[in-house]
C-alpha cells in the first residue's frame, strides 16, 4: 500500500469515527430536550409529562442517567397522581438503575429523597401501603448488592416511619435489628458505626419520651450522651437534647431541663430545622417554671429570635410573668389558646398559671388581716374553689400564717408579731418539755433528799402549754407585751406550788 492509499484509508476511518460520535450526541440531545420539555408540562398537565418521561427510558441504548432522572420524575407525578400501582412498579425499574447506570453516591442521594418525598404525600392509607412497598424493594435491593451504608440508612428511615405512626411494637422490633447491625461480636457499639448508632438512639429515645417510660429513657439518654466516636446531624443532637429536657421537666429538675432546651434548640438552628421555635417555647416555659429573673434573650443564640412573631405570645408569658402582673398573663393565655395545641405546652403550663395566681394572691392579701375568698376569686377571676385551694396551700407551705373559716368562706390572717411570738413561745414550750424529762425523770440521782429545793415538784410541761393556749388568747385581746408578762407570771407560779 502507498502512502497515499494509506493517508487516504486513514482519512476515511477518521470520518466514518467522527459521524458516529455525532450521531450518539444528537441522541443524546434529543433526550435531553425531551426531557426539559417533560418538566417544563408538569404542573400544567402532569399526566402528559408522565407520559413523556416514560417515553425516555425506552431510547436510551443502555441504562444511563437520562432514563434514571425520568424515572424518578414519572414516580413522583404518579404518586401525587394516587396511582399508587404504577408508582411502585416504576420504582422497582429505577432500582435496577442503582447496580450501573448511576454512581453511588448519586443513587443514594436520589433514592433517600425520594423516600423523603413520598413519606410527606403520605395522607391516606393507600399512600402508606404505597411507602412500605418502596421501604420492602429498596432493602432487598440494598440488601443484594451489600451496599450496608444505604441499608443502614433506609432501614433509620423506615423506623422513624413506624415511630411517626406510634407502631411502637414495630419500631422496637426495628430498633432491635438496627442496634444488632451496629455492634461488634461481643455486643459494645461499633465506634466505626457511630454515627449510625447515634441516629438509633435518637429513635429510641424519642419512643421512650412518647411513651413516657422515664427509666429506660434516662438510661439511654445518658449512654448517647457518652458517645464520642459519631459526627452526627445537629438534627439528631437537637433531638437528643430535646427528649432529654421533656424527661428533666417531668422529674421537676428544672435546671437541666433547661440547659437541655438550649442545646437542642442551639442544635436545630444549626441544622436550620423549623423545630428550633417550638424548643424555644419550651426554653421560655421552663423559665417561668424556674422563677428565673434572666432573660433568656440575652444569649447571643436566641436573640435573633427575640422578636420573632412565632414566639410572640410565649415572649408576653415570660414579661408579664416577671412583672408579677398576673391580669396581662391571664389576658395573653386567653387570647392564644392555640398555644395549648403543643400538648408537653398545655401540661405544664398549669404549673406555671398556678404559680402566677399564687404570687397575686399572695399580693392580694398583705395589706389585710380578714378577707372574703369570693373577693380574692373576683379578683382574680377564678373560682371560689380554686381560691381557696390556693390560699390552703399557703397555709400549709408557712407563706401564710392564718386559719380559714369554710363555714363564712372567710381567711383570717393572724399579725406578723403574733405569728412569730406563737413560734417562739412553741419553741420554749418544747424545750422546757425537753428540761422536764431530763431533770425529773432520767437523772433520779440529783433529786434533792430532804425536798423539792427547785420548787416544781408540782410542775408539768402540759400546764405550760394551757398557759400558752390561754396566753394566745389573753394576748390578742391585751397586747402582745401584756400577754407575755401572764405567760410569765403562770410560769413561775405554777413552779412555786
Amino acid at each position: 500500500m502507498s502512502d497515499d492509499d494509506f493517508m487516504q484509508a486513514s482519512d476515511e476511518d477518521y470520518d466514518f469515527e467522527y459521524e458516529d460520535e455525532d450521531e450518539e450526541d444528537n441522541g443524546d440531545v434529543d433526550i435531553e430536550n425531551k426531557y426539559y420539555n417533560a418538566k417544563q408540562t408538569k404542573t400544567s398537565d402532569p399526566e402528559e409529562a408522565v407520559e413523556e418521561f416514560l417515553a425516555i427510558p425506552p431510547l436510551e441504548p443502555e441504562k444511563g442517567e437520562w432514563g434514571f432522572k425520568a424515572l424518578k420524575q414519572a414516580i413522583k407525578l404518579e404518586f401525587n397522581l394516587q396511582r399508587y400501582d404504577k408508582a411502585t412498579e416504576h420504582y422497582q425499574e429505577l432500582l435496577t438503575y442503582v447496580k450501573s447506570a448511576v454512581t453511588r453516591n448519586y443513587s443514594e442521594k436520589s433514592i433517600d429523597n425520594m423516600l423523603n418525598f413520598i413519606e410527606k404525600g403520605a395522607d391516606n392509607p393507600q399512600a402508606v401501603q404505597c411507602i412500605e412497598r418502596f421501604y420492602s424493594l429498596t432493602l432487598q435491593c440494598f440488601q443484594s448488592t451489600n451496599n450496608e451504608r444505604l441499608w443502614l440508612k433506609t432501614n433509620i428511615k423506615l423506623a422513624k416511619l413506624l415511630l411517626d405512626r406510634k407502631d411502637y411494637h414495630a419500631v422496637s422490633r426495628k430498633l432491635r435489628e438496627l442496634h444488632k447491625t451496629c455492634q461488634k461480636e461481643d455486643g459494645s457499639d461499633d465506634p466505626s458505626k457511630g454515627t449510625y448508632s447515634l441516629e438509633i438512639y435518637a429513635l429510641e429515645i424519642q419512643m421512650y419520651s412518647e411513651t413516657r417510660n422515664n427509666n429506660q429513657l434516662k438510661a439511654l439518654y445518658q449512654k448517647a450522651l457518652k458517645v464520642r466516636s459519631a459526627v452526627p446531624h445537629p438534627k439528631i443532637q437537637g433531638v437528643i437534647r430535646e427528649c432529654g429536657g421533656k424527661m428533666h421537666m417531668s422529674e421537676e429538675n428544672w435546671k437541666a431541663a433547661q440547659i437541655d432546651f438550649f442545646e437542642a434548640f442551639r442544635n436545630y438552628d444549626e441544622a436550620g430545622d423549623l423545630r428550633r421555635i417550638q424548643v424555644l417555647k419550651y426554653l421560655l416555659l421552663v423559665t417561668m417554671l424556674m422563677k428565673s429573673d434572666i432573660n433568656p434573650f440575652d444569649s447571643q443564640e436566641t436573640k435573633p429570635y427575640r422578636n420573632d412573631p412565632r414566639i410572640a405570645a410565649m415572649t408576653d408569658l415570660v414579661d408579664a410573668y416577671q412583672r408579677d402582673d398576673i391580669y396581662k398573663y391571664e389576658d395573653v393565655l386567653q387570647k392564644n389558646r392555640d398555644l395549648l395545641a403543643d400538648p408537653f405546652i398545655a401540661e405544664n403550663i398549669d404549673e406555671v398559671t398556678r404559680n402566677m395566681r399564687t404570687k397575686g394572691v399572695l399580693k392580694l392579701i398583705a395589706p389585710y388581716t380578714r378577707l372574703r375568698l369570693a373577693w380574692i376569686a373576683d379578683r382574680l377571676r377564678i373560682g371560689v374553689a380554686e381560691a381557696q385551694d390556693i390560699v390552703g396551700y399557703l397555709i400549709v407551705s408557712g407563706r401564710v400564717h392564718g386559719r380559714i373559716d369554710e363555714h363564712r368562706g372567710i381567711l383570717e390572717i393572724e399579725p406578723r408579731a403574733d405569728a412569730e411570738r406563737a413560734k417562739a413561745i412553741e419553741a420554749m414550750v418544747a424545750a422546757v418539755g425537753d428540761l422536764y424529762a431530763a431533770v425529773f425523770k432520767e437523772a433520779e440521782a440529783f433529786r434533792a433528799a430532804g425536798g423539792d429545793p427547785l420548787g416544781m415538784a408540782g410542775f408539768h410541761p402540759d400546764g405550760l402549754a394551757d398557759l400558752v393556749d390561754r396566753d394566745r388568747r389573753g394576748g390578742r385581746r391585751a397586747g402582745g407585751r401584756r400577754g407575755q408578762n401572764t405567760l410569765l407570771k403562770g410560769i413561775l407560779s405554777g413552779a412555786g406550788q
